[in-house]
């Protein structure tokens, strides 16, 4: 089976379970109402497009996103090379610092002393983190910001660099990230992308 056959199955299960869910509630929703118009108007909201998110923590048990971590990766676009990231972690030298720069990031809030994130220099041991504890979202989810986003550059399932989400607009993926290009820069990917090897949705 090809990386694209299997990439549209997922994508149509979430599909179909995204659906589900929204018929779930718009009968309950209209069962409680009596199909009156203001409810009416309050569910065509929630079943808009640009609240898929709001229904990704629905399906996933997500209990939504974080705005502090977000903030602080903002603080540090433009930082070149990473050494306050690197050395705060404990190398004596440059190392690839994009997990580094994610960890630094989270104890500036606070995250990793509360064991809400970890301190992780490998993506592949971040990956575990998550998924050990049940908090990992597969890449074709659509993901709230805070997340913690990883990447496969190579598509051999193991995650190759990692960021932090910084907000979901109109299907694209906005994200914060040390190490690219030697930089802290901002990106952006498509919801899905084949790259998006998953995320990690800590329980801020």
């Amino acid at each position: 089976m090809s990386m694209q056959t299997v990439v549209q199955e997922i994508n149509t299960e979430y599909d179909t379970k995204l659906q589900a869910e929204k018929d779930a509630v718009t009968y309950d929703v209209l069962e409680m109402s009596g199909s009156r118009a203001v409810w009416k108007d309050v569910l065509a909201e929630l079943l808009r497009d640009e609240n898929n998110s709001l229904w990704s923590q629905v399906l996933y048990g997500i209990t939504g996103g974080d705005g502090e971590i977000v903030t602080v990766a903002l603080s540090q676009v433009g930082n070149v090379g990473g050494e306050p990231y690197w050395s705060w972690y404990g190398f004596n030298s440059r190392v690839e610092w994009c997990a580094c720069f994610v960890s630094w990031c989270a104890n500036e809030c606070g995250y990793i002393d509360t064991g809400v994130i970890p301190k992780f220099a490998g993506c592949v041991n971040g990956v575990q983190w998550f998924k050990d504890r049940g908090q990992w979202l597969d890449g074709s989810a659509e993901p709230v910001p805070g997340m913690i986003i990883f990447f496969d550059w190579d598509s051999d399932g193991e995650s190759d660099h990692v960021g932090i989400v910084e907000k979901i607009e109109n299907g694209i993926v906005y994200t914060v990230e040390g190490n690219s290009g030697d930089s802290c820069r901002i990106n952006q990917y498509s919801v899905g992308h084949y790259q998006i090897l998953g995320y990690g949705a800590p329980q801020y």
